[in-house]
């Protein structure tokens, strides 16, 4: 099934054919492979499958579901909006958002079943609207063990906790779990991680002091829950790895026994000889060493292509050409050499600009080498204009085999 783009003036249907001009297709049945891989390194911990930022960029409503069949027993998303998106799609599974502002909709969480991340300065309006709503509010008190972003400040940290259990007693909320997040999980050798699970030890030490005795605890990300079964816990928050890329620089999704779910493609838009000398692109930085035939690949910056990952691959009939000369709003230029004729048939063939490197294709780790960033934004910043394609919407793995992946 394709599920047309959300925004712009245009039908993401086809006129003719069963290709698409471009699309992002997303497997799903690499995401339940994905998670199935991850409860396993997780167990006895449970998964909580982290759809934020339309999961990704790989469609949270059908990631979502597909996480959920592959045994993720929680969903997580920064915002509160995006958590009653899920519900309105009909998902009624355990669902955390922990990112708030002045102006979050804390009513319509607590009205909806959302849990809601508190790290102090929320508890009030959260209490609030569980009072108008005359319904309790499921909270997770987040604390900040290092990383220094959200969270309650480790000093402040007694009093939100017994702020919150006097609200429990009055019944206007529950305390049902306890969190913090990693700094440099991805980076094994760092010390922080230590000190940051240690922290976090003191600080349930501290709760469960003050009579919380929550129904989860939770401080892994991807990297943490694939490398340091000392900070499972309970539950398990992962991201990255759902979607098959690997949160560390030394190792391969497939060395981690991941599968990247999403594949760009397109279609070569236009080859075209071009004598020696010719410049390539706004800045003309780039010039062909000789006769040469150009390619034209209709997605640039709009869709999400980093500007600055000149160089970034592009495969083509089987075999990768990098991008010449600057990546433009809507388009870029491969340079296919001197073929002479033979451009011509390249007209309309497939360009895969990263998928799952199983073939030896281009990645999206091959991107983000070339832009000079993580593998994270390269699929997350993929624009809503390119249409997401989703394959193997049907879970057909045998419950058999469920149990056996690496």
């Amino acid at each position: 099934m394709t599920y047309p783009a959300t925004t712009g003036e245009f039908s993401a249907v086809p006129g003719h054919g069963s290709r698409y001009e471009r699309s992002a297709v997303i497997d799903l049945d690499a995401i339940r492979h994905n998670v199935r891989r991850l409860a396993a390194a997780a167990s006895p911990a449970k998964v909580m499958a982290v759809v934020k930022a339309d999961a990704y960029g790989h469609g949270a409503v059908p990631v979502a579901r597909a996480a959920l069949e592959a045994g993720a027993s929680w969903l997580g998303v920064a915002h509160i909006s995006e958590a009653l998106a899920l519900r309105a799609a009909g998902i009624d599974a355990p669902l955390l958002a922990w990112l708030h502002t002045t102006e979050s909709n804390f009513g319509a969480a607590v009205a909806a079943g959302v849990d809601i991340g508190c790290s102090g300065w929320e508890l009030d309006r959260i209490v609030a609207a569980a009072r108008e709503q005359e319904r309790p509010a499921r909270i997770h008190l987040k604390v900040d063990t290092g990383l220094g972003r959200n969270g309650a400040a480790l000093d402040s940290w007694d009093q939100l906790v017994g702020e919150a259990m006097d609200y429990q007693d009055q019944g206007l909320l529950r305390v049902v779990g306890i969190f913090s997040h990693l700094a440099v999980a991805d980076e094994p050798e760092r010390p922080e991680t230590d000190q940051q699970l240690a922290t976090f030890r003191d600080v349930l030490a501290v709760a469960e002091d003050a009579g919380v005795d929550p129904e989860v605890r939770h401080l892994a990300n991807t990297p943490a829950t694939l490398s340091r079964p000392d900070t499972h816990f309970d539950l398990v928050r992962v991201g990255l790895g759902i979607y098959g890329l690997s949160p560390f620089a030394g190792q391969s999704s497939a060395e981690l026994g991941l599968r990247p779910a999403m594949t760009l493609r397109t279609l070569v838009s236009q080859c075209k000889e071009v004598p020696d000398g010719q410049g390539v692109s706004y800045g003309l930085h780039y010039r062909t060493q000789g006769t040469s035939t150009l390619g034209l690949i209709p997605v640039g910056y709009a869709d999400g292509v980093p500007r600055s990952a000149t160089g970034g691959p592009v495969r083509v009939a089987g075999r990768t050409y990098p991008v010449v000369g600057r990546i433009a709003m809507d388009q870029m230029v491969i340079d296919l050499g001197a073929i002479g004729g033979a451009g011509a048939a390249l007209l309309g063939a497939e360009a895969e600009l990263f998928g799952d490197g199983a073939d030896g294709g281009p990645t999206a780790d091959d991107w983000a080498r070339a832009a000079g960033t993580i593998n994270y934004e390269i699929v997350t910043r993929i624009s809503p204009r390119v249409p997401r394609r989703f394959i193997n919407e049907e879970d057909r793995t045998p419950a058999s085999s469920q149990e056996k992946l690496p």
